[in-house]
């Protein structure tokens, strides 16, 4: 538990670099480079990363289950996480309707995984790493929000165009994506089929 609640520390720390060190994170992409800081951000996070995956492996070794959710819960996890994949893809292609719609998809794409997750496994490492993930998301989207109303209020927002074949991918990669994992990584990365 202990190597997993690091790796949360040092993963979602880096990346709450605009959440609470905005100024000091620009100021180190205008002295340096925002390849030198990009450069930074990745080795932190893949360090983070690594950590929580060592760390919640451990905790499945020795589980300590604080409630036994039904099974109808991962039925609806499944379901939910179709959303959840489509969201995700929608904020990384460009020109979709989907991120235009709802600014940051991706903040919404991780509550959604981190609700589902809580609400379908009952041990106490998944409920901290869950929460933790739900709770960055949450404090990342109230900074996000306040950045994108400050852009309005300074009028530097950023034009917004979409067009239908980029939501049309998005969705279909989103798609793809899930069929993937459903069936197939979660069951190979995680040890749990999605379908069973």
């Amino acid at each position: 538990m202990v190597l997993m609640i690091l790796g949360l520390l040092v993963f979602l720390g880096i990346h709450s670099s605009r959440i609470f060190f905005e100024e000091k994170r620009q100021h180190f992409i205008d002295t340096r480079s925002k390849g030198v800081w990009m450069g930074l951000y990745s080795a932190v996070s893949a360090i983070g990363l690594a950590l929580i995956v060592v760390g919640y492996g451990q905790t499945r070794t020795n589980p300590m289950f604080i409630w036994h959710p039904p099974a109808v819960m991962s039925a609806l996890a499944a379901i939910a996480m179709l959303f959840a994949m489509v969201l995700i893809v929608a904020a990384y292609v460009p020109n979709n309707a989907i991120k235009a719609k709802l600014g940051h998809p991706m903040l919404l794409s991780v509550k959604i995984w981190a609700v589902v997750h809580l609400l379908a496994n009952g041990r106490l490492g998944d409920v901290v790493l869950f929460t933790a993930f739900l709770a960055w998301a949450v404090a990342c989207f109230i900074a996000a929000r306040k950045r994108d109303r400050l852009q309005i209020a300074n009028g530097t927002a950023p034009l917004v165009s979409t067009n239908l074949g980029a939501t049309v991918a998005t969705m279909v990669i989103g798609l793809i994506a899930y069929a993937l994992f459903a069936m197939w990584l979660h069951q190979t990365l995680i040890g749990v089929a999605v379908f069973r």
